[in-house]
């Protein structure tokens, strides 16, 4: 039986399964197996909130917030 996808959960075959990996200061954060719609909607949706501006300051510290 194929692996499941992490989005929907159907089972997909290893040539069609795309893995979307997060990483922070060579630390993974977040590792997601998807079909092929599952991946298209990811990237709809990242290329969605990568262009659209949010609110963005700087605390006491330095660090950068983004609400």
């Amino acid at each position: 039986m194929a692996d499941p996808c992490d989005a929907c959960g159907d089972g997909i075959a290893d040539a069609l399964a795309r893995t979307v990996r997060l990483s922070v200061d060579r630390s993974t954060v977040d590792e997601q197996r998807l079909c092929p719609g599952c991946f298209a909607d990811w990237i709809e949706r990242y290329e969605t909130e990568m262009t659209t501006e949010a609110p963005v300051s700087v605390d006491e510290d330095g660090d950068i917030i983004v609400d």
